[in-house]
């Protein structure tokens, strides 16, 4: 799918969602073309000082994990930041690692989850009976914590080098 071509307005709910939430997640590296190396890891907003272009990246590339491989497909949690005690927040942390591999990362993870999410039902679950989503609600859940840091994004290109736009 191009990131200019939203997904069909009359299809099925399988269609819809996971048309929609891969345009956000194409919308992700279009964000970020032709951005400085030098403000890859420049944190614009004082309060969050690891949310910078390459920690959000990071960030989405370790949820889409979490969500798919962790909380849907029962795989450790151990091969992912996000359940890291200490540092704290180590998904975000990626000072001195490049913007484009973590693109890539990022790339290839929304590629597994696509797999996954083709080979099952909207309505099936997880393993743990105590936590167990739909994966219709997981990918309600990426499409509102994609776009939502794709608002991130839009904001921090715009102070960081004036770039703007919904495309």
């Amino acid at each position: 799918m191009s990131y200019e071509k939203r997904p069909p307005m009359v299809a099925d709910e399988r269609v819809q969602l996971t048309g929609w939430l891969q345009l956000q997640r194409e919308l992700v590296r279009r964000k970020l073309e032709g951005l400085a190396a030098a403000d890859e890891h420049r944190m614009v907003f004082p309060a969050s000082p690891l949310m910078t272009p390459a920690g959000l990246v990071s960030h989405l590339r370790w949820t889409e994990h979490c969500w798919f491989n962790v909380v849907f497909l029962g795989e450790p949690e151990t091969d992912n930041p996000q359940f890291q005690k200490e540092p704290t927040s180590a998904d975000w942390r990626v000072d001195g690692v490049p913007l484009a591999p973590l693109l890539d990362e990022f790339e290839a993870q929304y590629t597994r989850s696509n797999e996954i999410v083709a080979a099952h039902s909207l309505d099936d679950v997880g393993p743990d009976p105590e936590y167990a989503p739909t994966l219709r609600w997981i990918l309600l859940h990426m499409l509102e914590e994609t776009g939502r840091h794709l608002g991130h994004l839009d904001t921090m290109r715009e102070l960081l080098d004036g770039q703007k736009g919904y495309y």
